[in-house]
């Protein structure tokens, strides 16, 4: 599925030449805002992030409509990658689906892998300091009934991220780390 993002600063600001910007694209479903981007929590990207799904294609006019810091550009990068979204930004003229713009994305994820592996360090440091204190006991995996049956309702679009969590009784990050775990275990279990 063909996906925009659409979005201005403020309420006085037209979004019209970027809706123009995106007619050649077939775009067959758009989320528009009218928002700074000083962070990520906007209704509409967090909508975005939600109805997205492995194979669609996100466009964008310009990087700088989908966030203003790098941070929170990798950040959501990351998240469409892990989830095999495409992402097309007319005016950098990157498409993740090309080898070219596979290219600038995995400098961008080479970029923030680099800052991962900076913060899992810093986080091991921080771990082993706890534990020789005794103050570490380290987490627990949540067992969570219908996960399953309702993972397959999220992946047909019966319903969103947000909603699943509510109805699984757990949080956001909760969830998405069950999801990661049950598309690993899957993985492996069909090698």
């Amino acid at each position: 599925m063909n996906i925009a993002y659409i979005r201005v600063s403020t309420v006085e600001q037209n979004e019209q030449r970027q809706i123009e910007a995106m007619k050649p694209f077939n775009i067959e479903k758009w989320f528009i805002e009218k928002i700074s981007a000083k962070d990520t929590n906007r209704p509409k990207l967090q909508e975005l992030l939600e109805f997205a799904r492995e194979g669609d294609t996100i466009h964008v006019h310009d990087f700088s409509r989908l966030a203003r810091s790098t941070k929170d550009l990798l950040d959501i990068v990351e998240q469409l990658t892990q989830k095999n979204i495409y992402l097309v930004s007319n005016k950098e003229n990157i498409n993740t689906s090309t080898p070219t713009g596979k290219l600038m994305l995995t400098m961008i994820g080479a970029i923030n892998e680099f800052e991962r592996c900076n913060l899992l360090e810093r986080q091991r440091e921080g771990i082993a300091i706890a534990k020789r204190n005794g103050k570490y006991t380290g987490g627990k995996r949540k067992n969570v009934p219908n996960f399953e049956n309702g993972y397959q309702r999220y992946l047909r679009r019966e319903i969103s991220k947000v909603a699943l969590a509510k109805e699984l009784r757990i949080s956001r990050p909760t969830l998405d780390k069950l999801i990661k775990e049950y598309k690993e275990e899957h993985t492996n279990a069909n090698k």
